[in-house]
């Protein structure tokens, strides 16, 4: 195996696109996905969650920042996991990631449908969510540094359109629409809604996942331990004034409850505000449908550089580390994800259960996969921190180590609750990670052969 042009990415990312890949990969969840957190936690309830959960996602970034600019790696997590507890921790790190950006494109994907279906009825929304990934697996084929143009100029659009949502809402906004039965239901807080607060974590999470989507462009980045630390804090900054101000104006457009199950919640709240045949109404799908394709689009990003650098370190089977000839991107990773992924468009009969829809379900088990990682990555830098103390870290996490303390611990938290609230799934995820393991179990002697040739490569790009 060759680290050379057969797998080596260009570098050709600057801070202003990087940043553009961080709040476009998840940008679409504050056009969707959330709102199911209503259903189970009411809007007050739901803030409750969403402001735990940005905080944990705020101290988490500051921490990742560290690693991600010490281990400039296309493999993010999963090489980070790797050095601090070796292949077994690496793959634990790998798989979860690799759940949680495969996963998560279907359920953007139906969403893309969904939206279009305002617009077009007569269309079937699967129908469009496998043209997206076609369209949108082509375009990443065709080379990243136009990949990660358009993912800036339809993130920035997706950002002009939720300004413009709330600025449309905000005649009709009223606090008493947004609190009315806004614990789990009730006007007045109890214990049940204590166990809403908790229920709803996997859909607040959603406003913030994939974000550590950057590190995977880490190696394609020109000057990645500047331009990372700008653009993981400015997206997280980004991201929690929006993902708060979308909540609270489209809870206080009018019944919330008419919005807590539904994959466009924003559109619906718009059109009660003005309007079936408003232009407004038009303007927020067509321009709403942007916020979706930037996430779509970054994950698919994302997801095809996981693949590729767990099969570049023996992880996976060897054909998906290749890079094309041409425009040397991941082109075999590429397809590959995307196959799991239309597979999850079409898995309504094992994928709808528990009375959630299919795509709350996609998104829950996406979750699953990034706070395990969460977990992994913070444990990580407490052990990396000891082990390897000479590493040369460009950005250290500030208030170490409280702040990646409340991280990891919020992260444990996070994932029991999740595993109490949803242990179907869970049983699902853990069943998934085994197979993985089993097939991991068959790569060693491929393995320690890579190994002896990828790591001074990736010592020296440090």
């Amino acid at each position: 195996m060759s680290t050379t042009d057969s797998s080596a990415l260009r570098p050709t990312l600057g801070t202003l696109q990087l940043w553009g890949i961080a709040v476009g990969l998840v940008i679409s969840g504050e056009y969707f996905g959330w709102s199911y957190g209503w259903a189970s936690a009411g809007t007050l309830g739901f803030l409750v969650t969403a402001i735990f959960v940005a905080a944990m996602y705020t101290s988490f970034i500051f921490s990742f920042t560290e690693l991600t600019t010490s281990i400039p790696h296309a493999g993010g997590p999963f090489e980070y996991s790797r050095r601090a507890f070796g292949s077994v921790g690496g793959y634990l790190a790998g798989a979860a990631t690799l759940i949680e950006f495969v996963f998560a494109p279907p359920a953007i994907a139906l969403a893309i449908g969904a939206y279009l279906n305002v617009q077009f009825p007569s269309i079937n929304p699967k129908a469009i969510a496998v043209g997206a990934y076609v369209v949108f697996m082509a375009l990443n084929i065709v080379g990243v540094q136009i990949a990660a143009s358009f993912e800036l100029f339809v993130t920035i659009l997706a950002i002009v359109e939720l300004l413009v949502f709330m600025g449309v809402v905000a005649p009709d906004f009223s606090m008493s629409h947004f609190m009315q039965g806004g614990w789990a239901g009730a006007d007045s807080f109890s214990i049940g809604s204590l166990s809403g607060i908790m229920a709803a974590i996997p859909f607040a999470i959603w406003f913030f996942l994939a974000i550590e989507g950057v590190a995977m462009a880490a190696e394609e980045a020109k000057t990645p331990k500047r331009s990372i630390p700008i653009a993981y804090i400015g997206g997280i900054l980004t991201l929690v004034v929006l993902a708060i101000g979308v909540m609270v104006f489209a809870g206080g457009s009018g019944d919330w409850k008419a919005l807590s199950n539904i994959n466009d919640p924003l559109p619906q709240a718009m059109k009660r505000v003005v309007g079936d045949s408003s232009g407004w109404l038009h303007m927020l799908v067509w321009l709403g449908l942007f916020g979706l394709i930037a996430s779509f689009h970054g994950i698919i990003l994302g997801y095809s550089r996981q693949i590729f650098a767990l099969s570049r370190a023996g992880f996976l089977p060897k054909m998906f580390a290749e890079v094309h000839p041409r425009f040397k991107t991941p082109h075999k990773a590429i397809l590959a994800g995307g196959v799991v992924g239309i597979l999850a468009i079409f898995s309504d009969e094992w994928l709808t259960f528990g009375g959630q829809t299919l795509t709350a379900n996609i998104v829950t088990m996406s979750v699953f996969g990034a706070i395990l990682m969460y977990i992994l990555s913070m444990a990580s830098l407490f052990k990396l921190r000891r082990t390897e103390a000479a590493l040369a870290r460009p950005f250290r996490a500030p208030g170490f180590p409280l702040v990646p303390a409340f991280a990891l611990a919020a992260s444990v938290v996070c994932m029991v609750t999740m595993v109490y609230y949803n242990r179907l799934i869970a049983g699902i995820f853990v069943g998934l990670l085994a197979v993985g393991y089993a097939y991991f179990l068959t790569t060693r002697s491929r393995r320690e052969a890579v190994e002896e040739e990828l790591v001074p490569a990736i010592a020296s790009a440090e």
